[in-house]
């Protein structure tokens, strides 16, 4: 199957007749849905005698084979009723073996359908950071330490202890490549696919570098009400844009594909109970299309009728009929549909600006913080908020920059003329990114240091008061940071642009004045420099200047933005000619054309110049409110998705 895949997650359980599992693939069919995922339980296929009938999902796969349906098999051991979202780790050996011995039941049965695709080996892997019970995970911890004894008497310091969070991050890989490695005994052929679940609080614990070696493709739950607590309803676009950069990051060479996105109203579960419109259902698509995914899928296509999330979540009514929800996702997957060789063969088209993440900096952030605090700096999620704060003021520009984490980032080309990367209060960096940091400049780079990043090492070492302070990098050592207030004005008198910073100013000293311009000042102490070395240079600006935006606004911080980064950011082949407030962009390219997707979250219609190849002709592929352009001005409505092809 060469088109990106839309679909949804058909609920499978006990009381469902054949007639009723049957109209669920007819109405993925009528609906342009060619994927779905379905949850194996093996509750519903493994007697109390120890026999197997599997009679109930085979009614299932044999209506997929009947409407032309692929799917995706989720893995989900038998576990308690109310367990919804299943267990992460087996309890002991006689468990795994239990987990073992179900695989080859399910895969050895199930892989004869042609209406299968692929396995996903964990529901939502990752487990927020907590060691779970049981002796299987104890004794591998216990190894895993004997394995990896950190020798600290090598360091000039005593340190704080990370094992912990190190073990979650191999012991989460170990068990994922032990499943598929299962799968593989049985089925040498279908797709082997995870989905990461909760990704700005968990992603500390994915390597999905690792991960990209075992799997065919990565995949990711992205619900609002459970997932984007970092944001309001109105950033939800923005949320799924971001949670699909740092996928499409992960999955490294491997396709990927959104795995959960919230089909309907959720009356109990989810953290903020909420019903998506019909536009968000289009908006979500479109986003995660235009993120390169190879498909995406809804949870979910009909509601649980018993247990936990009974009712809820669904695209179909209770009567089994095609909410709006539905029919506005089948307007997207129509579009598609007739575009399939353009989407099929598109790519992001890069605009060379990475925001980067380190695992360090949250897990470091998590150990520091002792108590909840009003400034959110000192709260848990400050660090991820930060470079939030960037992404989501580059997004109101027009701009599609990555998201990735540090290890993700490609360090060994010779040449960075052009390319931005923003660390925004990283406040860990491992000492061993700094020599390829600064090659990245040498070599052209232009690398954007905000805030506390840098401020430990990877043990948490206070990396200014060390031998160890990369000062050719930076362009001089840190003084002090000093906590003013929860946002204060940082005065870039060299520019002129005044802007909102957050908690702490840092003050720089000792500076190399030969090749550093001051750019800021404050009662005579260095705030702001920018430092040339080789052929980039290095923007430090030691104060939060993403929180500040995201507190106050980001008018100040994309000046800033496009006063520094003018020349950088006309690599980008379509942007905004003008910041544009709560709209978002995506632009993928396919051969010499392109295509533009522009959400509207604003409350006001808006008129939208692009900056873009005069020679570039546009036609409107999809518009869900009568948007249009001409020339290269676009006018789109509140809510609405236009989506461009421009040859």
């Amino acid at each position: 199957m060469q088109i990106p895949l839309i679909g949804a997650q058909v609920i499978i359980e006990k009381g469902q007749t054949p007639q009723e599992i049957e109209t669920f693939f007819q109405r993925l069919h009528e609906n342009r849905m060619n994927i779905c995922r379905i949850r194996m339980f093996e509750a519903y296929m493994h007697k109390s005698d120890g026999s197997w009938d599997f009679s109930l999902f085979d009614t299932a796969f044999r209506s997929a084979e009947k409407y032309n349906i692929k799917i995706f098999a989720t893995l989900f051991p038998a576990t308690s009723f109310s367990d919804i979202g299943g267990f992460k780790f087996p309890q002991d050996e006689i468990h795994f073996a239990n987990v073992k011995e179900y695989i080859r039941h399910v895969v050895c049965h199930f892989k004869k359908f042609s209406s299968l695709y692929g396995w996903v080996l964990v529901n939502e892997p990752g487990v927020s950071g907590k060691i779970p019970p049981g002796t299987f995970t104890s004794n591998h911890f216990e190894n895993w330490k004997l394995q990896h004894k950190q020798i600290h008497s090598s360091l000039k310091y005593p340190v704080l202890d990370f094992s912990q969070e190190k073990f979650l991050l191999d012991y989460n890989t170990w068990y994922l490549k032990r499943l598929s490695e299962e799968v593989r005994k049985y089925d040498v052929t279908s797709e082997i696919h995870v989905n990461n679940h909760n990704i700005f609080r968990n992603v500390a614990e994915y390597d999905f570098p690792s991960w990209s070696k075992f799997l065919t493709s990565l995949g990711g739950s992205a619900h609002a009400s459970w997932h984007f607590s970092y944001f309001n309803r109105s950033q939800y676009a923005v949320a799924m844009s971001l949670n699909s950069e740092i996928i499409r990051s992960g999955a490294q060479h491997i396709p990927w594909i959104m795995t959960e996105m919230q089909g309907g109203n959720n009356t109990y579960s989810g953290d903020n109970a909420m019903c998506p419109t019909p536009e968000e259902i289009q908006q979500w698509l479109w986003i995660v299309i235009g993120t390169e995914a190879k498909g995406a899928i809804f949870w979910s296509l009909n509601a649980r009728a018993s247990g936990l999330e009974s009712g809820e979540w669904a695209l179909l009514d209770f009567q089994n009929n095609p909410s709006k929800r539905l029919t506005a996702a089948e307007s997207v997957a129509k579009t598609i549909q007739q575009n399939e060789k353009l989407f099929c063969n598109a790519s992001v088209a890069e605009s060379g600006i990475s925001i980067l993440y380190t695992r360090e900096s949250m897990w470091i952030e998590k150990k520091m913080i002792l108590q909840n605090n009003q400034l959110s700096g000192r709260q848990c999620g400050g660090v991820m908020k930060s470079a939030i704060g960037y992404f989501e003021a580059l997004s109101e520009m027009g701009i599609q920059c990555n998201f990735k984490s540090i290890d993700e980032f490609d360090f060994s080309k010779d040449n960075y003329l052009g390319k931005t990367l923003i660390l925004a209060n990283q406040i860990s960096i491992p000492q061993k990114y700094w020599k390829p940091l600064e090659n990245f400049v040498l070599k052209g780079g232009t690398l954007w240091i905000d805030g506390l990043s840098g401020y430990y090492d990877e043990n948490a070492i206070c990396t200014f008061m060390t031998d160890s302070t990369p000062t050719d990098l930076f362009g001089g050592n840190l003084k002090e940071y000093i906590l003013v207030d929860n946002i204060f004005d940082l005065n870039l008198s060299a520019i002129g642009i005044n802007l909102p910073a957050h908690a702490w100013k840092g003050i720089i000293d000792n500076i190399d004045k030969k090749s550093t311009q001051i750019l800021g000042t404050d009662d005579e102490e260095i705030t702001a420099i920018t430092h040339y070395s080789g052929k980039g240079k290095t923007i430090w600006i030691p104060s939060l200047l993403g929180l500040g935006g995201r507190i106050e606004g980001y008018k100040p911080l994309q000046s800033l933005l496009n006063n520094i980064l003018r020349d950088n950011l006309k690599n980008s082949p379509i942007r905004f000619s003008k910041t544009v407030p709560e709209t978002l962009m995506k632009v993928m390219k396919n051969g010499d054309n392109f295509i533009s997707i522009i959400i509207n979250k604003n409350k006001n219609k808006q008129n939208i110049e692009l900056t873009l190849d005069k020679t570039l002709k546009p036609h409107i592929l999809f518009a869900n409110k009568n948007g249009n352009i001409i020339k290269n001005k676009v006018s789109i409505s509140p809510e609405e998705s236009i989506v461009i092809l421009w040859k």
